[in-house]
């Protein structure tokens, strides 16, 4: 074990989510969630992610700022876990492996320490409600855009059918291995978002960022049969109407706010 390791901190208030998918992209050290902070550790000099941190938020005049420590090395991974508490959404009990599973909850296993996406943060968990309540037994349903893999999980505990992709190849891998922690299988997975197939499913979620919703609006549509159910979370308030307007040409049947974080269901007439 090194002597040292390196301790970068990421705040921002109004683009969690944004600043969570890049650090994502940018390292495969494990990622700690707080409210507007984001804390990633590793025995490698994190100067490099800081720069590219920072240069992100500077080209996109974005609010950020950052502090990087160097401390000693006290085993930080079983400190950090030991600062993991499992979390209860609805029907689900979603813990670290470390933690015993909790009766009469559906238990979900995610470890902090492999991924992102640990149901604490509203948009995840806000998101996790909607599937609660929407995914049913024998349902066909894509997650795009998975992450951790967290809500495909989540819908395959309700015992539907769900194919799972991300544009992030290392997100792929994460999911899979979260979905064998949960003795789950996902029935499709592919590199890239929605586009890349023409199958029609009773449910589309994506827990993503406004921006990319809007972009991407036209191809999470057409995934959807004719009275299907729409997913979307990750939109801060502040780009509601934004993302509304968008999905206009469909039924809105749920809002569910977090905070300043939003999660809508649709259906598709």
């Amino acid at each position: 074990m090194s002597k040292y390791y390196f301790e970068l901190i990421i705040k921002t208030k109004n683009n969690y989510t944004l600043f969570l998918n890049l650090l994502n992209s940018l390292s495969h050290e494990a990622i700690e969630e707080k409210s507007d902070e984001l804390i990633i550790r590793s025995q490698e000099d994190l100067t490099n992610i800081e720069f590219g941190v920072l240069s992100f938020a500077k080209k996109l005049n974005l609010d950020c700022k950052t502090i990087l420590n160097k401390k000693d090395n006290i085993n930080w991974i079983k400190q950090y876990q030991k600062s993991v508490r499992a979390i209860e959404i609805g029907s689900y009990f979603i813990r670290p492996s470390w933690c015993e599973k909790k009766e009469n909850k559906i238990d979900i296993i995610i470890d902090p320490a492999l991924s992102f996406g640990s149901g604490h943060h509203e948009s995840t968990s806000s998101c996790i409600m909607a599937i609660d309540e929407f995914v049913k037994n024998g349902n066909k349903v894509l997650d795009v855009g998975t992450g951790s893999g967290i809500l495909a999980i989540a819908s395959l505990k309700k015992k539907s059918i769900v194919d799972i992709c991300d544009t992030d190849e290392l997100c792929i891998k994460d999911a899979l291995k979260n979905l064998s922690l949960n003795n789950v299988k996902c029935n499709k997975y592919w590199i890239g978002s929605a586009k890349e197939t023409n199958e029609q499913y009773d449910i589309v979620i994506a827990n993503i960022v406004a921006d990319v919703l809007i972009i991407i609006n036209k191809e999470l549509k057409n995934r959807l049969k004719s009275n299907g159910i729409l997913i979307l979370s990750g939109i801060l308030d502040k780009y509601l109407e934004k993302v509304l307007e968008k999905f206009k040409d469909l039924t809105q049947v749920k809002l569910i706010r977090k905070n300043e974080w939003i999660s809508l269901v649709f259906i598709k007439n």
